[in-house]
């Protein structure tokens, strides 16, 4: 490994959190862990803005997901998120049953916007059709796993991630820093020998 990658490294190790949750994980375990953790994050961390990223692959029944969250369960992350105060850009993401997709997404616009939006889709929907038998907007999900996340496990995540954001002093940012001597050195040798891996592949193929 170069010295470079080795000092990007040491910078950047501990700005992120990796949350190992096992399948069918429920709202209850959900939140209690997702609450505690993002409240350190927060402390942490202080960002100026939070990008949040709504995968409904987390509901239960996901065509692949192997989480078990409801609708008011995924959506209560989001209401929490949006209490802290901070400015807040809310994306999409994965969801591989389209029709709760669309409803997850629907019912979080509400929670964003301070709306409890009513449960019955209305008749005029133009896609309705696809929103039966229950053509509401929250429906009970019937969960594909077991809960394999005892309260041990999720209390050994906790403290985990206790420890690592313990090490966490401030968001990240990018200083004004002098180039290393060799930055464009090391760089110049990296082009040379593409340049001749590039000449040898083509005299390679000449020869063939």
């Amino acid at each position: 490994m170069k010295s470079t990658e080795k000092r990007f490294l040491l910078f950047a190790q501990y700005f992120s959190v990796n949350v190992p949750l096992r399948e069918g994980i429920d709202d209850l375990s959900y939140k209690m862990l997702f609450t505690s953790v993002m409240d350190q994050v927060m402390a942490n961390y202080d960002p100026e803005v939070i990008v949040l990223q709504c995968g409904a692959d987390s509901l239960g029944g996901d065509r692949l997901g192997c989480f078990s969250l409801s609708f008011d369960g995924h959506a209560d992350c989001v209401a929490y998120m949006k209490k802290f105060g901070v400015p807040m850009m809310v994306l999409g993401g994965g969801g591989y049953t389209l029709r709760n997709v669309a409803r997850c997404w629907a019912n979080e616009t509400g929670v964003l916007l301070g709306e409890r939006l009513q449960d019955d889709i209305p008749e005029n929907t133009e896609y309705l059709r696809f929103f039966g038998p229950e053509f509401t907007l929250r429906p009970k999900l019937i969960p594909r796993h077991e809960n394999a996340n005892t309260r041990e496990y999720l209390n050994s995540i906790q403290e985990d991630i206790c420890e690592t954001l313990k090490q966490v002093k401030g968001a990240p940012s990018v200083q004004m820093q002098a180039i290393p001597v060799d930055f464009f050195q090391e760089t110049d040798y990296t082009l040379k020998d593409l340049d001749l891996q590039s000449m040898d592949l083509e005299e390679t193929r000449d020869r063939a």
